[in-house]
């Protein structure tokens, strides 16, 4: 088992700072849901509050494990079965899949590391499973820099 990294793009002055950090964050007011993008796993569950965007890099494989779930040995019977489900997918499905891939594009255009990592205009925290704690953590960062 992996465990996770964290790593902050900043150090902190006292504990003090952190805990006050905390309240303002708290109190005042969060970044907006949609500035919020949240990169993990399905292996690296998250506590995201509602309108958070989150990734999950792994996605496309469950997709594509759905799609060829219970599928014959037979290769074209397999093949037709693949295609059906695609098919009574519609719309829906390619929607999914393709959001799936922007996410890991996405990620990766961001230079994201390690999951779970939380990003608030281009401020990262790694390893935080709780979203509101690594907002928290990035906003009291902010109101620390003059």
């Amino acid at each position: 088992m992996t465990t996770p990294h964290t790593r902050f793009p900043f150090a902190w002055k006292s504990p003090l700072a952190l805990a006050a950090g905390f309240c303002a964050a708290l109190l005042g007011s969060l970044a907006l849901a949609d500035d919020i993008l949240v990169v993990t796993d399905s292996h690296h569950p998250v506590q995201a509050p509602a309108g958070v965007r989150v990734i999950e890099l792994d996605l496309p494989a469950r997709i594509k494990a759905e799609l060829a779930a219970d599928l014959s040995s037979d290769a074209r019977r397999s093949a037709a079965l693949a295609q059906q489900r695609l098919r009574d997918g519609g719309v829906a499905l390619q929607q999914r899949i393709g959001t799936a891939y922007q996410g890991v594009v996405d990620a990766w255009s961001l230079g994201i590391t390690t999951i779970p990592a939380v990003v608030v205009d281009h401020h990262v925290v790694y390893g935080e499973p709780d979203v509101a704690a690594a907002v928290a953590l990035i906003e009291a960062h902010r109101r620390a820099q003059p």
